[in-house]
């Protein structure tokens, strides 16, 4: 999955339209394509001016039940979006004229009444706006990720729960909550100011990325990676200028690339140097690189696009170890962590050999919980002669599903690898 253009497949949310017996294939895709386009920048216009995501999502929601009524019927319209907004604005009034007990009515329907009330006019794209509220700080993590594949992915809440391995009840209790904090302490619907703007959007690019290694797996969730890539694309394309958003976008693609080399039919994970080439996407490789193009020219190198940079290498053949290394060590600098330095070890092993790797791996601290640390040192002492039963025997105690430990028992079975 992924690409170039910044939207995705229909995803049904809430009761979104499916096919009517009475309209044409041609009509369905219509309304398929403004659900996919135009629900999450209609939810933004809305929720921006009305004040509350939960009103203007029900009330989008009502407009496209509306859409899949109507248009089947009289056809579809010139603008969908601008339809769309219309008809969610008046799907609001009439929600808030219904209500009795609100005590914000009077402000809600003067707010209401400033939403284009022309089914013609101009829709600003106003999704950044959007990503940026799902991501407030203020908001839990757990709570940013559920929001931004539920108002901007459009997935529906039972998906997410799936996904997340969270009770259903949980996960929509955490969006109530959320959609609630964001209304009842006026969170705003806008692109941060330009001194907040890198450490807001270096969470909005953590929590994609987050969305990503969720469906990643093992298990893999296609859902989930193919919906991680199209929120990148959606970023890259909407903040053009800024270099990360196009590495996030950059990495995603390139890793996702490789995803169906990563598992055998067995269901056993294969390392990259013993998958399969053939199963390797080259269209997505070839995007990934592209992505990757557009980011260089800003000149403003960040963690998305050195590991970007990493895993294009890793389609090369032979494998480029002495840059890989050096990339790690660069990006062990911008963004220091005891797992960067664990890769740099892996990389530096490969260059240099595993004596010069278990060096450096002797010298990281805070991974003594961390499987693939264990699996790692188990490796290189195996091709150094050295015994390793121990270190595997820990890697498959801390491992965190059959998958990795059926991987680690049949590693303990193979003779050292040549270096």
């Amino acid at each position: 999955m992924g690409g170039e253009d910044p939207v995705g497949p229909l995803r049904p949310h809430r009761g979104a339209p499916d096919r009517d017996a009475r309209g044409g294939g041609r009509v369905v895709e219509e309304i398929a394509l403004a659900y996919r386009d135009e629900r999450a920048r209609s939810i933004a216009i809305l929720g921006r001016v009305l004040g509350d995501l939960d009103l203007a999502e029900d009330a989008v929601q009502d407009a496209f039940v509306r859409a899949a009524e109507r248009w089947p019927r009289d056809g579809a319209p010139r603008n969908p979006g601008a339809w769309i907004v219309t008809t969610a604005r008046n799907a609001a009034i009439d929600r808030i004229r219904r209500e009795q007990t609100l005590a914000r009515k009077a402000e809600l329907l003067a707010r209401a009444a400033e939403l284009p009330e022309d089914e013609e006019t101009p829709i600003p794209d106003e999704r950044l706006e959007l990503i940026f509220a799902c991501c407030h700080p203020a908001l839990a993590p757990e709570a940013q990720v559920a929001l931004t594949l539920s108002l901007v992915g459009g997935l529906e809440t039972p998906e997410i729960a799936r996904a997340f391995l969270v009770p259903e009840s949980t996960l929509a209790q955490r969006l109530v909550r959320a959609k609630r904090k964001i209304r009842d302490a006026g969170i705003p619907l806008r692109v941060p100011a330009d001194h907040l703007l890198p450490e807001r959007l270096r969470v909005v690019l953590a929590t994609i990325y987050l969305v990503f290694n969720a469906g990643y797996g093992p298990p893999v969730r296609r859902e989930l990676c193919g919906e991680a890539i199209r929120l990148a694309a959606v970023l890259a394309t909407l903040m053009p200028d800024e270099a990360e958003a196009h590495g996030l976008h950059a990495l995603l693609l390139l890793q996702d690339a490789r995803r169906d080399a990563r598992v055998s039919p067995a269901g056993e994970l294969v390392l990259l140097g013993e998958q399969d080439r053939s199963l390797w996407d080259e269209d997505e490789i070839g995007q990934g690189r592209r992505a990757l193009e557009r980011a260089l020219p800003h000149r403003r190198p960040g963690p998305y696009q050195l590991q970007a940079a990493i895993a294009s290498l890793h389609f090369e053949d032979p494998t480029d170890w002495t840059q890989i290394a050096l990339l790690y060590g660069r990006l062990a600098q911008l963004s220091p962590s005891p797992v960067v330095e664990l890769n740099r070890a892996v990389a530096v092993a490969m260059d240099e050999g595993p004596g010069a790797g278990l060096e450096i791996l002797d010298e990281i601290e805070g991974l003594g919980g961390y499987y693939l640390y264990h699996s790692t040192r188990a490796d290189l002492l195996s091709r150094l002669g050295q015994p390793a039963a121990h270190e595997y025997e820990r890697a498959l105690t801390l491992a965190p599903s059959e998958v990795e430990r059926a991987f680690l028992r049949s590693r303990q079975n193979l003779p050292p690898p040549e270096p």
